[in-house]
C-alpha cells in the first residue's frame, strides 16, 4: 500500500517534484536573457544526455528489442514541452492544476497499458478530477469551460504525457534503467529542439533564434540542467519501484512546492474558482493513495 511505500523511491519522487515545482522560475529567468524555454529545455536534456553517454555508452543496447522505449522517449519530450513552456508564459498555480490531471490519465493509461482494470472508485475519482478542471477552466465570460490560453493547452497537453510517463516506465521496470533514462533525456532534447526549430521557421509560438553565448544564461541554465538531470534520474527510480497510486499522491507535492513558490513571488493568483476546481483536482489524485477492498485485493495479486 502507499502508506507503506520504500523510502528510498519516495524521497526520489520528492525530490523529482521539488525540481519541477520550482522550475518555473529558472525558465521565466532564461526567457528574459533571451532563451526560449524550448530551447533552455534542449539545452537542459542536451547536457543530461551527455552525461548519461558518457557514464553508460552503452545505453542504446537493447532498443530493437522494447519498442515502447520509443514511446517513453515520445511521452517525455511532449511533457517537458508542454509543462515548462506553460509554466514559463502562463499563471503558474493554474498551469500546475491542469498539468495535475495527470492522476486522472493515469486511470485510462493504466487501463490501456498495464491492463489494471479501473474499478468504480477509480472512474469516480476520475468523475472528481475532470470536474475540478472544468471548474477551473469555465471563465465567467465564455459558455463553456474550454482552455483560455496555449499555457493552458500546453499544460493540458503535459500532464497526459506525463502522466503516459510515469504508466510506462511502470511497464519497462525490467529494462535497464540506462535505456530508460537514454529515452527520457532524449525525448527531452530531441521534442523540445524540434519544436522549436518548427516554432521558428513558422514564425510561431513567439520561438526566438538561440542568443548569443552569455555567462549569464549559460551558467544558470548548467545550472538548471544539472537540477533536472537528478530529478529525472530520481524520477525513473521512484515510478519504477512504486505503484501508480503511490507515485500519484507523492508527486502531488509539486503542487505544494510550485503554489507556494509562484505565489511568494507573485507569478500566481488565486482565485475563487482556482481554488474550488484545484481543491477537486488535488482530492482526486490523494484518494487515489488510498485504495478500495477490491483495488487493494488486485494489488496484492498483482
Amino acid at each position: 500500500m502507499p502508506g507503506h511505500a520504500p523510502l528510498l523511491p519516495t524521497l526520489a519522487l520528492l525530490l523529482n517534484a521539488l525540481v519541477w515545482g520550482l522550475s518555473w522560475w529558472p525558465f521565466r529567468q532564461l526567457e528574459r536573457l533571451g532563451l526560449h524555454p524550448l530551447w533552455a529545455t534542449a539545452m537542459v536534456y542536451l547536457l543530461s544526455l551527455a552525461c548519461l553517454l558518457a557514464w553508460r555508452p552503452g545505453a542504446w543496447r537493447g532498443w530493437s528489442r522494447q519498442p515502447l522505449l520509443w514511446l517513453l522517449m515520445l511521452a517525455t519530450g511532449l511533457s517537458n514541452v508542454g509543462f515548462n513552456w506553460a509554466v514559463t508564459v502562463g499563471d503558474v498555480v493554474r498551469v500546475v492544476l491542469l498539468f495535475y490531471l495527470m492522476p486522472a490519465w493515469s486511470i485510462l493509461l493504466a487501463w490501456w497499458l498495464l491492463g489494471e482494470r479501473p474499478t468504480r472508485a477509480a472512474l469516480g475519482r476520475l468523475a472528481l478530477a475532470l470536474s475540478g478542471v472544468l471548474i477551473v477552466l469555465k471563465a465567467p465570460d465564455s459558455a463553456w469551460p474550454w482552455p483560455e490560453t496555449a499555457a493552458d493547452f500546453l499544460a493540458l497537453l503535459g500532464g497526459f504525457s506525463f502522466a503516459l510517463t510515469n504508466v510506462l516506465l511502470r511497464r519497462l521496470h525490467r529494462t535497464p534503467e540506462a535505456s530508460r533514462a537514454l529515452a527520457m533525456f532524449g525525448g527531452g532534447a530531441g521534442m523540445a529542439s524540434a519544436v522549436a526549430l518548427l516554432g521558428l521557421t513558422l514564425g510561431r509560438g513567439g520561438v526566438t533564434p538561440l542568443p548569443a553565448p552569455s555567462a549569464d544564461w549559460l551558467v544558470l541554465g548548467g545550472l538548471l540542467s544539472l537540477a533536472f538531470l537528478a530529478g529525472n534520474l530520481a524520477l525513473q527510480y521512484g515510478a519504477a519501484r512504486l505503484r501508480a497510486h503511490a507515485t500519484a499522491l507523492i508527486m502531488l507535492s509539486e503542487v505544494v512546492f510550485a503554489s507556494l513558490s509562484s505565489v511568494l513571488l507573485g507569478a500566481a493568483e488565486l482565485s475563487a474558482r482556482t481554488l474550488a476546481g484545484g481543491a477537486l483536482v488535488i482530492l482526486a489524485a490523494a484518494l487515489s493513495a488510498w485504495p478500495t477492498r477490491v483495488e487493494r485485493s488486485a494489488l496484492a495479486g498483482s
